[in-house]
């Protein structure tokens, strides 16, 4: 009698890891209650027992559901939300392809810094043409407004 027990356990664990597997704590919840419902409203058992396990039950709703469902008998689907599949699959890199990209990338900056540096050489040549050649003007101060006023007038009364 003993042993009988210990083997029923024994099953019993192996097919809750077995719908653990396959199901969440959550859902098998969910799915024994449901059903549980469904028996306490004279819903038709799933499964033929015998009147000893009817009476080892002792006509209790939630033992026939956990029965039912360790016999996969059932007919309560669950419907879980998956994330949507993308059309861009993802592929491992190897070593020799993370390799080149970084390569590939450190010589994209090297060239980048190359024409900043052409840029700014290009820039300070120019700026050194224009100081030497004068063409840069100050910025006048009303004096010397005054001045050039002072020149025109000059002029005009020479005229």
């Amino acid at each position: 009698m003993i042993l009988n027990i210990i083997k029923k356990d024994l099953n019993n664990k192996m097919i809750l890891e077995k719908l653990k597997e396959k199901f969440t704590k959550y859902e098998i919840a969910r799915i024994l209650g449901a059903r549980s419902l469904q028996l306490a409203m004279d819903a038709p058992v799933l499964l033929k027992l015998t009147k000893e396990e009817e009476d080892e039950l002792n006509f209790d709703t939630l033992k026939t559901a956990e029965k039912e469902l360790i016999a996969d008998v059932l007919p309560i689907t669950i419907k879980r939300p998956l994330p949507k599949k993308s059309e861009k699959t993802v592929k491992k890199l190897s070593e020799e392809e993370i390799r080149e990209k970084l390569e590939k990338q450190a010589e994209k900056e090297r060239k980048e810094t190359e024409i900043e540096k052409k840029k700014k050489s290009v820039e300070e040549a120019e700026e050194s043409e224009i100081q030497h050649e004068g063409e840069i003007m100050e910025i006048a101060t009303p004096e010397d407004e005054e001045e050039v006023e002072e020149k025109e007038e000059g002029a005009d009364e020479a005229d």
